[in-house]
């Protein structure tokens, strides 16, 4: 015992317990001060309090009738409650021998009657109590003992919850931050392998054109289909994080889909095993013409039949396509990719179209790939608000089919569609890029376009050469040293006030950037490595003044149409609150990253939060974070300012889609 006060025998664990809930010196707090009253009302005494005892003090979370936050530990009654495992009561202070002649008894808070229940953490320590307390002798009834327990267990639960949430914050920062790592990660794989991958596919392509023999012919289409092949891991990878944040979209051009398929059948029947039959089956009735996105249609089925190919050693690989249903305005495809391959255990087929989910766990060491594409074939068909379904038996073969509803395509957008190739005629075009392999690249393609080329090793070289001859185009790269290509592009369109169309170049593809490419003044967008008819196409659509880039954004709306429960004024409401607002927040945001303000910048980006949450903007929601994050550490750094322009950018187009809601 010591002279002051007893001391439990677990004292260093017990402290240690009452740190970890953080609760010592906060604010005060509606719970805990709710739990008070109905102590005061249960007992009917005019004292109440909720309290902790660290090594020197009681403090009082909440009291009623004390007026004070917290007195010595020696001088207290609860200094012997948290000695117990239960509920002390003490019916008249005077007669007990211990408290008779209390200070707090013969006067101060004038104790008669006391009832203490220590508040035990779920590992067994007594870290505080909850308190009753009266100026007169007193009995509690077994209903008010029992009512006094149970608030005293509410009141660990809103301890334990609180550091439940305050852990769920901390998982959710490190989740924010691994989020950023791997985008940083994706940003600097794409930029990193794209880039020789980009003079490797570029210069194979050139080759490919010039007189070759049987055998270097051969081997260009080796060399072809390993560069597809890496550029296929790729693009898994990016269009999946383009997913994610809800930034990658259908579109509806016209296309031909017999010469799809058959491209594709063609595409892998060099993958084809001597003992595997591949077949296409297409039905008589098919339409040749519709209207809808012939690249995503490819890729989902590039994906699904070179699964089929690759785990089918002997049989056969068939897909078939039929028209299932036509109406005046469209046309109901099914289609089916179905293998006698190595199957699908039947515990494994709610999994398959997950994540990283393989059938086996031996098939990447097998067979190879990423685990990424069944992931992105489903979520590519959701897109186009469809079903994909899965037919399986080990060790007989898979079915994969899904149908599509493709719009039928007119004569006039056919005709449009086909007056696309025309000749551009002659143009004069300049290059900014730093790289010495992609000028000599992009030297020979434009060449062979028939354009002519000056090439800009970086931003400032551009804008020399731009004032001192006239070009028809600019392509731009967007990573450059001296002045990159946003910084460019912004001096072109503000300083120099030259409407001269602009097309982006850039190894990175990821979510934002062509929002923010377009946001600066860019006409159109060209990820690399680019293939020869991408590039001319990225051409003519800046060329062609009429095509003003579109936003790829698109807004999901379902939980704030949940919030209003069907109260269209109030979603109006909402919807004009963040318009008015948001925009005026990121240019404060803007402002205060320029005065190097962290503690603005924090606040401003913890702020914008919750409003961009509501309208489920996930990708900037997740900028915000990372902003709020470094902000807290002090860390403006010009990754930083990139993150605030994409959001300036993602922002600008949000208000745009919403103001023509």
């Amino acid at each position: 015992m010591n002279d002051k006060f007893p001391i439990p025998e677990n004292e260093v664990e017990r402290l240690a317990a009452l740190r970890r809930y953080n609760i010592l010196d906060t604010l005060p707090d509606t719970a805990f001060d709710d739990a008070t009253k109905l102590v005061s009302y249960i007992c009917g005494v005019p004292i109440a309090h909720i309290s902790f005892i660290d090594e020197n003090r009681q403090w009082f979370k909440s009291e009623i009738g004390i007026g004070i936050s917290e007195v010595p530990r020696e001088i207290t009654f609860c200094r012997y409650t948290i000695l117990e495992s239960a509920m002390v009561e003490i019916n008249d202070t005077f007669l007990n021998e211990r408290f008779k002649d209390d200070p707090n008894v013969t006067g101060g808070f004038n104790v008669r009657f006391y009832a203490g229940v220590p508040l035990t953490t779920p590992d067994g320590y007594n870290i505080g109590t909850i308190c009753a307390v009266d100026h007169v002798a007193k009995k509690l009834d077994e209903n008010q003992r029992n009512a006094l327990s149970i608030v005293a267990k509410h009141v660990m639960a809103q301890l334990e919850l609180g550091t439940k949430n305050i852990e769920l914050d901390a998982q959710k920062k490190i989740a924010e931050r691994a989020v950023l790592a791997k985008d940083r990660f994706l940003a600097n794989m794409s930029h990193e392998i794209r880039t020789p991958l980009n003079a490797i596919i570029g210069f194979t392509d050139l080759l490919a054109q010039t007189h070759l023999d049987e055998i270097q012919s051969e081997y260009i289409d080796n060399v072809q289909i390993a560069g597809e092949n890496l550029l296929l891991i790729i693009n898994d990878i990016l269009d999946l994080s383009k997913i994610e944040s809800g930034n990658l979209t259908i579109d509806s051009e016209p296309f031909n889909l017999r010469k799809t398929l058959k491209h594709v059948y063609n595409l892998l029947k060099v993958k084809v095993l001597n003992d595997v039959e591949f077949n296409l089956y297409l039905d008589a009735d098919m339409p040749d013409m519709v209207m809808g996105d012939q690249g995503r249609l490819n890729q989902i089925l590039v994906n699904l039949v070179g699964n089929a190919l690759k785990f089918t050693t002997e049989g056969e690989v068939t897909v078939s396509v039929k028209k299932t249903d036509e109406t005046d305005e469209d046309y109901s495809l099914r289609f089916s990719v179905k293998d006698s391959g190595i199957g699908i255990e039947k515990n494994k087929l709610k999994t398959i179209f997950d994540r990283f989910t393989q059938a086996e766990e031996s098939t990447t060491r097998r067979f190879g790939g990423t685990g990424l594409g069944l992931n992105i074939v489903k979520q590519l068909i959701d897109l186009h608000n469809a079903e994909i379904h899965v037919k399986s038996q080990q060790g007989r073969g898979s079915e994969f089919f899904f149908t599509l509803t493709y719009k039928k395509a007119d004569s006039s957008q056919i005709a449009a569609k086909t007056s696309s190739s025309n000749n551009l005629g002659e143009l004069k075009i300049l290059l900014c890029e730093d790289n010495i392999l992609n000028q000599k690249l992009a030297k020979s393609v434009i060449n062979n376009f028939g354009f002519e080329l000056d090439i800009a090793n970086n931003g400032e070289e551009g804008i020399e050469l731009l004032t001192e001859n006239k070009y028809d185009l600019v392509l731009m790269d967007l990573q450059m040293p001296i002045k990159d290509g946003y910084q460019t592009t912004e001096y072109i369109r503000n300083e120099m006030k030259m409407n001269i169309p602009i097309v982006a170049m850039t190894a990175h593809s990821l979510v934002g950037e062509q929002e923010r490419c377009f946001s600066v003044g860019m006409d159109a967008y060209v990820p690399k490595p680019f293939k020869q008819a991408t590039l001319l196409k990225a051409i003519k659509t800046a060329m062609n003044k009429e095509n003003e880039p579109k936003s790829g954004r698109r807004l999901d709306l379902s939980f704030l149409e949940e919030m209003s429960c069907g109260d269209e004024d109030f979603k109006k409401e909402m919807i004009q609150i963040f318009v008015d607002r948001i925009p005026e927040q990121v240019t404060q945001l803007q402002t205060v990253f320029n005065q190097d303000d962290a503690d603005a910048v924090k606040r401003l980006a913890h702020n914008m939060k919750s409003s961009l949450d509501i309208f489920m903007l996930t990708d900037l929601s997740s900028y915000v974070s990372t902003i709020e994050e470094e902000a807290s550490l002090g860390r403006l750094t010009s990754e930083i300012k990139d993150k605030i322009d994409l959001l300036h950018c993602g922002i600008e187009d949000a208000v745009k889609i919403l103001k023509e809601l």
